[in-house]
């Protein structure tokens, strides 16, 4: 069976990343402070992140926004030759580790695309 986890880009300050098997980036932007030569990631996925319209409306106020941002987020996801790629890549994968900057470890995109992989 297959596991598919997130885990926020700063939370391996020690760089200890052999758990997390296959690790994809999903954010659109890079991470802040993060070099290019210390991050360990296997893939940067950034065509699965949000559409910047979304993603600036949910920031704009994510209390309340969350349960729309999901929706809108997996309307998005459906409709992404990238994201539907993406599914049958890492079909073969025992564990998969969705990167992500946000500090919100439970409202964001590598959350809600996780689960979009899951199906």
């Amino acid at each position: 069976m297959q596991k598919i986890i997130t885990r926020r880009v700063y939370s391996d300050p020690d760089g200890s990343t052999a758990d997390d098997g296959y690790r994809i980036f999903v954010d659109r932007l890079w991470p802040r402070g993060e070099s290019k030569e210390s991050f360990h990631y296997d893939l940067w996925v950034k065509n699965v992140a949000p559409s910047t319209t979304l993603r600036e409306w949910f920031h704009a106020d994510p209390d309340s926004r969350w349960e729309e941002f999901v929706r809108r987020y997996t309307d998005e996801l459906r409709s992404n030759p990238t994201a539907l790629q993406l599914r049958r890549d890492i079909a073969g994968r025992p564990r998969v580790t969705l990167l992500y900057g946000s500090k919100d470890t439970i409202h964001n995109n590598a959350t809600v695309l996780a689960d979009f992989l899951r199906q």
